[in-house]
């Protein structure tokens, strides 16, 4: 991956051997206090990812190496890295001088603050005038980023394909089935004919996935234990049949998917990411309980000790060591918690990814639609007690049903909640992500302008029938609307779960 602007070139080389990842610099102007920041998705780890090269002169390449691994035992949520270059160049009050005492530069000044992607470049100008001594003297800060993929091999291994599996997703292509040899030549086992039409994975995590090419059909099935494992898989599936194609000159090749979208899944995950919330909290409130109590004690301890006419303990001594056991069990409890909600996070961002593939294959979504689902479904990295994932993305998802996916205008006039509140519960938030998906069947439009917010009619696809309509607030999606999205009866009469007890495992 290469990135080119006026002031600096930034490049990303992977190993073959997925070994080390090389960030090379090149810069074409004077550049100062250039600093590269380098960053993966959890939990993947680099061994280092902070460079810094000061006062860089022109024309010089500079090349860092890093290496990759995987530092816990499940799958990111992305094989996605990203390196950042934020650097400041001197403005003209420096170039000025410098052509004053006989030194020449190359480049343009600015006066304004710049950003560049890989998409497009800002340019955000000051308001007002300013004169050339009002300017910073060190230079204007710039960033540049350059994308890059890391290699499958990282976090898998060639593995023994499934015959059966829990859950299984199959995808659509106007194409003929290509070989799965050819799609993944690092994963072939030795003497295996069989694998030009089915191939096993075996994440270093543990998890098992096979993905299978039909001999007469079209189709790749891709099939695992568990649910979001499957996305790793069916993107890098995805994105090899497009290169492949693109090498053959194959224009017009395509992914759809024609099944049902597997919310019930979806939703498993939520409640299990929302449960360990909830019990986070409980726990942080014990322990603050416990400490009160611990330091209680121990001022009744330093009285009793200073007092000049020593008063029996009263098993004071007893209550201090046991109340001193409790903080620190419940202690160990709550870090244990938070590493089971982050491992629960990364999770659900994998399903959550799958989900906003699956639904761009079903109703053809473009690229800018499917960048303003990503921002809806994902708009933090990590979630805290203070702001997570379920108020933040049930806030995003409602002001798209009330824009431009909105039916009426009662519903455009309907305001939202101003504060982003952990929820009582998560039925709220699986009532509008079931809307959501049967406002896209109907026709619904993701768009930025209220202006297409209208519903256009649109060819179901073959076996899915709609969801009866519902109110944003007061109707409940109706029970037997199951046929379009799989088992999600529970928005309307969810079973009762057993409470996970936040003293589970911590003695009294």
């Amino acid at each position: 991956m290469t990135e080119r602007e006026d002031d600096l070139n930034v490049s990303v080389v992977v190993s073959p051997n997925f070994d080390s990842v090389s960030v090379t610099l090149q810069n074409r102007v004077i550049l100062q206090k250039a600093k590269l920041s380098v960053y993966v998705q959890p939990p993947l780890e680099l061994t280092c990812d902070q460079f810094t090269f000061q006062f860089m002169t022109p024309d010089l390449t500079r090349t860092v190496s890093f290496s990759v691994y995987l530092k816990r035992s499940y799958t990111p949520s992305e094989l996605e890295g990203n390196a950042v270059v934020s650097y400041s160049r001197p403005t003209d009050i420096i170039q000025k001088e410098s052509i004053g005492k006989g030194q020449a530069h190359r480049g343009r000044s600015s006066s304004g603050f710049w950003v560049s992607s890989r998409t497009s470049s800002t340019v955000f100008q000051p308001s007002g005038c300013f004169k050339p001594e009002d300017r910073n003297p060190d230079g204007i800060l710039r960033v540049i980023q350059c994308k890059f993929r890391l290699p499958l091999k990282l976090i898998c291994l060639p593995g023994q394909p499934s015959k059966t599996a829990s859950h299984k997703i199959t995808i659509d292509t106007n194409k003929s089935p290509v070989s799965l040899l050819s799609l993944f030549p690092g994963f072939a086992s030795q003497s295996d004919d069989d694998q030009v039409n089915v191939m096993g994975f075996h994440f270093l995590g543990g998890a098992r996935i096979t993905v299978l090419a039909s001999k007469t059909s079209q189709r790749y099935r891709i099939q695992s234990e568990q649910f979001e494992d499957l996305w790793l898989i069916t993107n890098e599936l995805i994105l090899r049949l497009q290169e492949y194609f693109e090498k053959q000159g194959v224009k017009d090749f395509a992914c759809s998917f024609s099944g049902s979208i597997p919310l019930q899944e979806y939703f498993e995950l939520i409640d299990h990411h929302f449960e360990l919330r909830i019990n986070g909290e409980k726990l942080e409130e014990l322990l603050s309980e416990r400490a009160v109590q611990f330091r209680a004690i121990q001022r009744r301890l330093l009285a009793r000790f200073k007092d000049k006419t020593p008063a029996p303990l009263q098993h004071l001594d007893t209550l201090l060591d046991g109340t001193y056991k409790q903080v620190i069990a419940l202690a160990d409890a709550v870090e244990e918690n938070q590493g089971n909600l982050f491992q629960s996070f990364t999770r659900l961002k994998s399903a959550t990814h799958l989900v906003i593939l699956l639904i761009a294959l079903w109703q053809k979504l473009s690229a800018d639609q499917v960048a303003i689902l990503e921002a809806a479904f994902l708009p933090l990295q990590e979630d805290t007690q203070e702001l997570g994932w379920e108020e933040t993305v049930d806030a995003a998802i409602s002001h798209l049903l009330k824009t431009c996916l909105s039916k009426s205008s009662k519903e455009q006039a309907m305001n939202l909640n101003s504060q982003l509140n952990i929820p009582k519960d998560t039925s709220q938030l699986k009532k509008h992500i079931t809307l959501l998906c049967d406002r896209l069947a109907k026709g619904g439009r993701l768009c930025l302008s209220t202006d297409a917010a209208a519903p256009q009619t649109m060819v179901m696809p073959g076996g899915c029938t709609t969801i009866p309509e519902s109110d944003l607030e007061e109707r409940s999606v109706e029970q037997d609307s199951t046929e379009l999205f799989t088992n999600h009866r529970h928005l309307t009469a969810e079973t009762p779960r057993p409470e996970v007890s936040p003293l589970q495992g911590v003695s009294e």
